[in-house]
């Protein structure tokens, strides 16, 4: 009589090794949940425990005939395998076995589970010859998969009736909640918590809001750091504007293009592409009038060089594109032919951070298939939530430049400051 406990991911896993250690004739005796790992009660993995045993002297007999392995392993209640579980031997081992657990895991507490799995009809054998080997081996496999699928939904049942857990941290817990707020991926939330206890572990002190607040700022600020210069590259010849409807594409060409006349004395010009949207040439055109500088406008990519041609004597020209809805992707194709230039150039991805995340990211997608330099955020003072901001670099890995924080030109704008935007999403204003 030998008796083996498995403790695994799912219940697959489990009858392969089974099969595997104990033979075709193992039966299953019980199974239960069980978590394992994490620290205070947190973070801790689902396993499923189970319990195995198989006659000693089951092993070297002769299987019966038309009886699969598979199927064998998979019908607990099988007689053989009642005998097997009735038997004193069987009894004893199985209560020394539920002894051990009971004094390794005081502390959680689960609802008895049979030992047996409710019975399943018998397969019927057919006659040799009766019907085809596929036909009984497909039937074979319905029946071993539907008692997966039936063991599967007693462990769902199992923890929908566990006991709750102790109460987590309640550092951990407002720290959770702020990070959600912020709108930060919930996965990596958990993964930046996850990494602050495993530190305080590693560390041998208490996680408390001063440490995990330390941590969570230094895991971030490897996330966001920068891997380039954020502006406008001195040596740049041209900087396309691409982005969706309404976030400021042309505003923000105005602001960056007041900078580079008044501060850095360089001479600027204007193309823009936006002849969907009423009045956008004359928007831009009244800023090209402000700031003393020309403007062409291209109605298809045939104008663009013409256009290129009539602005060779400035330093840097600032493209204006149209905004459209760029998470279809046939649209960001039409106007990738735009962006063909000679000259070095770089592009600047415009994106709200009043916009969802969701659409964030299928419009950076399709341009990342794409020529993108850099991301450039708009409308910080109209929203608390800056999370995106971190989806995003994680996510596509991209080099932040300048955020826009209002309509004011040319000051409302600045380059992005990894600290300062870590500051908003943890709401700790001592560094500010």
């Amino acid at each position: 009589m030998r008796v083996k406990r498995y403790v695994v991911d799912s219940m697959p896993d489990a009858l392969q090794k089974i099969r595997t250690d104990l033979g075709k004739d193992a039966v299953i005796i019980n199974t239960k949940e069980i978590r394992s790992g994490g620290f205070l009660g947190m973070f801790s993995k689902k396993k499923i425990e189970v319990i195995a045993a198989t006659d000693s002297a089951a092993g070297s007999g002769q299987p019966a005939s038309g009886k699969s392995a598979t199927a064998t392993l998979a019908k607990p209640v099988a007689p053989a395998a009642t005998s097997l579980v009735n038997s004193p031997a069987a009894a004893t081992a199985y209560g020394m076995q539920r002894d051990r657990e009971r004094e390794a895991q005081p502390a959680l507490s689960f609802p008895e589970v049979p030992d047996v799995l409710p019975p399943s009809p018998p397969i019927q054998v057919a006659p040799a010859g009766a019907q085809p080997a596929s036909v009984s081996s497909r039937a074979k496999e319905d029946t071993l998969l539907e008692e997966i699928k039936q063991m599967k939904e007693m462990m769902q049942k199992l923890s929908s009736q566990r006991m709750p857990e102790a109460a987590q941290d309640p550092v951990f817990m407002e720290l959770e909640r702020r990070l959600l707020d912020q709108e930060i991926d919930s996965q990596m939330v958990q993964e930046l918590l996850a990494r602050v206890a495993e530190e305080a572990e590693a560390e041998g002190v208490p996680a408390t809001e001063e440490f995990a607040v330390r941590s969570l700022r230094t895991q971030l600020q490897t996330l966001l750091q920068p891997q380039g210069g954020k502006g406008i590259a001195s040596d740049t010849r041209i900087a396309h504007f691409v982005g969706p409807t309404g976030v400021g594409k042309t505003t923000t060409i105005a602001k960056l293009a007041a900078e580079q006349v008044l501060k850095h004395r360089r001479k600027v010009g204007f193309i823009t592409s936006d002849t969907y949207r009423i009045a956008a040439v004359e928007q831009l055109k009244t800023y090209a009038t402000i700031l003393n500088v020309p403007l062409e406008v291209v109605f298809s990519p045939l104008d663009l060089n013409k256009a290129l041609e009539n602005l060779k004597d400035c330093d840097l020209i600032f493209m204006d594109t149209a905004g459209r809805n760029f998470r279809n992707e046939m649209y960001v194709s039409e106007l990738n032919a735009l962006l063909q230039s000679g000259g070095k150039s770089e592009t600047f991805l415009v994106l709200s951070l009043t916009t969802k995340y969701k659409d964030m990211k299928a419009i950076t997608y399709n341009f990342s298939k794409f020529k993108l330099d850099k991301v450039l955020f708009t409308k910080k003072d109209e929203t608390d939530s800056y999370g995106a901001v971190v989806n995003l670099i994680r996510d596509f890995g991209l080099q932040t430049s300048y955020i826009a924080n209002g309509q004011s030109v040319p000051d409302d704008i600045e380059e992005l400051n990894e600290r300062q935007l870590i500051d908003w999403i943890l709401e700790d204003n001592t560094h500010e």
